[in-house]
């Protein structure tokens, strides 16, 4: 067995000699693919169906065959039933096109075992550019492609059980919004029905103190009652607009009161605050509008009263920036500032680690406070 592949290499040695290449023997490219051990062979596209003409020692031990079972055919015989058939029609191209290529594709030895073959082919043509030969050379690359199989499979089962991970994430946190609304929903529905108690308990007193004692805790319910439906009909439930409960409630206190000609002035930035921040800071805007309602404009002698009550909220620099003002009669017609509704306010702001200042507008008030808050997202500063 060793003398039959002795005399087969000494044949390679020789078998370049017989291409007639046109610096004829002795050729430094003959000599080389020779004797690399990088397997290569060289096929003839003048013959019919350009056949192998020339097969290294190499490309012997890659394939398992030998020297007179490739010379003379056409090197698709190391094609199987698994190669991929778009892999062949890149090569076929190629070859009409006589032009490099150089493709991955599923090879099959003697033996019938398959190797992945690195496979790059180049036309071979003289000076006047008539094509004489191609050159190809092939490389084992079965490890590579086992390697990247695995990392696929690892890829595949890590992005599968991101998916699933995602899917269960997915689901509690539906059902943590779908408790949360409902959370929301029943506290709103309470705060209707204490409402309405007081409402009841209020049209049995007759002590007019006492009654709009009752009237101010039943507006601060309502207010906490709208903040609610704000919470429950959001897509987040950890976040409140403070913008649309603004609009919401002027909207509720302006009709409750029945001052039909008094006017809103709203410029309200969407503004997100936390859950968390949402009851103090519905109760200071509830105090504000609802004090500015009741004291800051005088009546007429038809007994209606007239004028503006603006609201602006913004977040410029990391602070939600409330702003409610009125035209009406201006810093001697606000609250006390030993009453209720103004230890509350304070009360609130210091909870919320809130600046708040109040200012003559001349005419008129105008309160401005400061809420340390989180940035925005995009769709909220949109």
């Amino acid at each position: 067995m060793d003398w039959k592949r002795t005399r087969e290499s000494a044949d390679a040695w020789h078998m370049t000699d017989d291409l007639h290449v046109e610096h004829g023997k002795g050729d430094p490219f003959a000599a080389a693919i020779r004797a690399t051990r990088m397997s290569m062979i060289i096929t003839d596209p003048r013959q019919a169906d350009n056949p192998i003409v020339f097969a290294n020692d190499a490309f012997l031990r890659l394939t398992g065959y030998q020297r007179q079972e490739v010379l003379g055919r056409n090197c698709r015989f190391l094609q199987g039933p698994k190669t991929d058939k778009a892999a062949v029609e890149k090569l076929r191209k190629a070859v009409d096109g006589v032009v490099d290529t150089s493709i991955d594709i599923l090879n099959y030895r003697k033996d019938g075992s398959t190797f992945w073959n690195a496979l790059y082919i180049s036309p071979v043509s003289n000076d006047r550019g008539e094509l004489l030969f191609f050159f190809a050379s092939q490389l084992d690359v079965s490890d590579r492609k086992r390697s990247e199989r695995r990392i696929t499979a690892d890829k595949e089962r890590f992005e599968k059980a991101v998916q699933e991970r995602t899917q269960e994430l997915e689901a509690a946190l539906e059902a943590r919004t779908t408790l949360l609304h409902e959370v929301d929903h029943r506290v709103k529905n309470n705060l209707q029905m204490i409402a309405s108690l007081i409402l009841m308990q209020r049209r049995t007193i007759k002590d007019e103190a006492a009654r709009q004692s009752l009237t101010t805790t039943l507006e601060r319910i309502e207010a906490l009652s709208t903040m609610h439906r704000r919470l429950y009909q959001s897509k987040d439930v950890g976040r409140l607009d403070v913008s649309d409960f603004a609009r919401d409630l002027i909207s509720d206190l302006l009709t409750a009161s029945g001052r039909t000609h008094i006017n809103s002035k709203l410029d309200l930035e969407p503004v997100s605050i936390s859950a968390e921040k949402a009851t103090p800071v519905a109760l200071i805007v509830n105090e504000l509008v609802t004090n500015a309602l009741k004291h800051a404009f005088s009546e007429q002698p038809d007994g209606t009263a007239t004028g503006n009550i603006g609201i602006r909220m913004s977040q410029p620099d990391g602070h939600l920036n409330i702003e409610v003002s009125d035209d009406g009669v201006g810093m001697a017609g606000t609250v006390s500032e030993t009453s209720f509704g103004m230890r509350l306010i304070k009360s609130l702001a210091k909870q919320l680690h809130a600046e708040i200042g109040w200012h003559d507008a001349a005419p008129g008030t105008k309160v401005v406070i400061s809420i340390p808050n989180e940035p925005q997202h995009k769709e909220n500063a949109s």
